[in-house]
Order: structure tokens, then sequence, then C-alpha cells
């Protein structure tokens, strides 16, 4: 069954909304073949009714815990059918009914306020009109904090019998985590000279300064890209939280990035802001919500008290357009940080916004000033003078 045999299958109006949204060209069916039979079989669930009936939010809710989109990490159509068809049953439930389903209830608010959709529903009004909720006496989540598990003393391995030569540890065992065979290779060469003062590395290509992360810490290993808030929502199970799709350029979509800004950067003022990410982090959980970057922002001197802010790019950047540190235009970041190595943590001291605003990383030995940039011009913060970068 191909897209348009699904859609066709869904009732009135939900066939109309998912029809109205991909029809404008602001929405993808699916950006790989992989997406879009997905896409076409959670239609095909949507359209069987069951799974949108009241009965059945708990097990929609328990599909819905570890997403933010029903398909890869971007919005589908399949995400519009599913927001459709659960507008009845939602738009009755009263506070203490949609309490008790507060994974549907986010996924809902967070699909019904994304721009493609509620453009949509404005227009098909009043079928899909905005349902307000009020968290405001919503119950404590309790978590439970699992006791830490003791770690088992190693077996010493008695010593070989003479004339025997000892069996060979395995391979998992002799290799440090995450190594692999090249960075096995790695290790037996040469190790590469410092840095000097620009961070490019003394007789090796400036295309491979920060190819590994077999040498010291510089700022070239560590992967900025401009990117464009898409969509924001506050994080359902933190206070403190906000979930943002941060469109960096990448054909798979936006990437879903968690910011402890709530308490900080109102968010009417995040929606649809450009910033600078730091993409190459591990991707790591916070409260249920995985996120695969980091926002780049500028600390007040005086503390957090003092202000935060996004640091910007310069005008007519372009979501995934690299962002560098003057002296290190051709060196080429790591595809991720080992968070072993503590690489960013050693670097990020050094940043800081100079007098002009303009954001930076200062050499700790040298005190040579290497200005974060695009192509475009040089990276700012809208205010803050020797704030911290992070």
């Amino acid at each position: 069954m191909d897209f348009q045999s699904s859609v066709s299958k869904l009732s009135s109006p939900v066939k109309d909304l998912v029809l109205s949204v991909t029809q404008n060209g602001r929405l993808h069916v699916g950006k790989q073949d992989k997406d879009e039979r997905e896409v076409i079989e959670w239609i095909a669930k949507i359209e069987q009714g069951d799974l949108i009936k009241e009965a059945g939010l708990k097990t929609l809710g328990t599909q819905l815990v570890p997403r933010t989109f029903l398909v890869s990490n971007y919005l589908t159509a399949a995400d519009v059918a599913l927001y459709g068809a659960l507008h009845p049953t939602i738009s009755k439930l009263q506070p203490t009914q949609y309490f008790a389903h507060p994974t549907v209830t986010r996924y809902f608010d967070h699909i019904q306020t994304s721009v493609p959709v509620r453009t949509a529903a404005d227009a098909l009004a009043p079928a899909f009109a905005l349902v307000p909720f009020d968290f405001s006496d919503a119950p404590r989540v309790e978590r439970k904090v699992e006791a830490p598990k003791k770690k088992e003393k190693a077996v010493k391995e008695p010593a070989a019998e003479a004339g025997t030569s000892k069996a060979a540890p395995p391979a998992e065992a002799a290799a440090a985590p995450g190594e692999g065979k090249t960075q096995k290779k790695e290790k037996k060469g040469k190790k590469a000279p410092a840095d000097d003062a620009g961070g490019k590395k003394k007789g090796a290509a400036p295309a491979k300064a920060a190819a590994a992360d077999d040498g010291e810490p510089v700022p070239s290993m560590i992967d900025l890209r401009v990117g464009h808030i898409v969509d924001i929502m506050k994080h359902p199970d933190a206070d403190g939280l906000y979930v943002e799709q941060i469109d960096i350029g990448e054909e798979t979509g936006p990437r879903t990035v968690v910011s402890g800004l709530v308490n900080y950067i109102p968010i009417e003022q995040m929606r649809d802001k450009y910033l600078v990410a730091v993409c190459n982090l591990k991707p790591a959980s916070m409260r249920g919500v995985k996120s695969f970057a980091m926002v780049l922002c500028a600390t007040s001197k005086d503390g957090k008290d003092g202000g935060i802010e996004l640091i910007q790019p310069p005008a007519n950047s372009k979501p995934g357009d690299r962002v560098y540190f003057e002296g290190n235009e051709d060196a080429t970041p790591l595809s991720q940080l080992n968070p072993k190595k503590k690489i960013f943590e050693t670097i990020q001291p050094g940043f800081i916004t100079l007098d002009s605003k303009e954001a930076a990383w200062v050499n700790p030995t040298t005190k040579s000033v290497h200005r974060i940039r695009t192509k475009e011009g040089v990276c700012v913060a809208p205010t803050l003078v020797g704030a911290s970068l992070s």
C-alpha cells in the first residue's frame, strides 16, 4: 500500500487535515523509504481506531514514552493523523483524566502546537480547535532510584602451568571500551605533536588537524554548526527543561535537543531562533528524552542570575553552516567526542565573549584569541561581555 492509498482510508476531517499539511509541502511523508513504510504502517493502525479510543490510551502511552515523534526524529504525516484522530477523545478529557495519561497528553500538546499542524488545523476550524491543558495541579511523578550495583571483584586467574601458553584474552577484554582496530593502529603510530597557538598541528595537513582524539584537546575537535529551532515545548517531566527540534541541515531532519533554559530565556524568545549547536557530544537522556546536541549559550560573568543568552550566528546563516575557530578553518572535527577524555570540558574554560560581544576561544597558554565564526561572519552574544560559553 502506498501513502495516498493509506490516507484515503482515513475518515474526514482527519484525512483532510493530513492532506492539507502534506500537499502544501509543509511536511515530510518520510525522508527515507524505511521511514515512509513506518508512516504508512502507523496510519493503518490509526485508521483501525482501537489505538485512539480512551481504553487504548494506556497502550498508546507506553509506545510513546521513548518518542518525540512516531517515526524517526521529525514530524511526519503519521503524527498529523494521530493528532487528528485523538482530538475528539482528548478534547473531552477533564484534568484528572489527562493527568492519568501524561505521555499521550505531552505528545498531543507537542503536535498540536507545531507550526505546520496548527496552521492547517486553524484553517479547518472548529474541527481541530486548540485544546488547552492546565497542569498547575498536576500530581508530581515519583521516581524510584535504583540502588547502585556492587562491583564484582575480579577473579585472579591461576598462573599458567609450565610448558603451556596462557590463553589470549577475548577481543572485547583486550581493548578498552570504545576502542576498535583503527584506534589501536593509531596508538601504535607516533603521537601527534602538540598544537601551536593557532590550533594547527605542526607538520600535519590542516584537514586532519582534529581527525583523531589521541592528542591534546583542541577546539577544532568540537563540531559546531548553525541550527534553527523549528519547534519547542517544555519538557513534560522537568519544569526547567525545554525540548527543542533543531534543524542543523541534515537529511534525517531536525535533532531533538534538551536545554535547561526555561528559567532564563522565555519560550517566546526561543521560538524560530538561529543559534550555534554543539553537534558531536555523545547523546544523553534527560528525564526520559534523548538529547542529540547542545545549544551554545553565553552566561554572564556575574553568574546565571546575571543572564544567559543564545550565541547568535551572523546574518544570512543557514542551518548546517559550519562554525569554526579562526586559525582552524580547514580542521576536521571529531565525529563524536569521547566523554571519558573530557575534551569539551578541557576546552570550555577558554570560551568567552570579548568586549565586542564576539564569541571566541582564548588559548590559556599563549593568550591568543580565536574568534568563533562562519563564512558569513563572527558569532556574537546579544549583550553580554566577558561571559563564559557552554
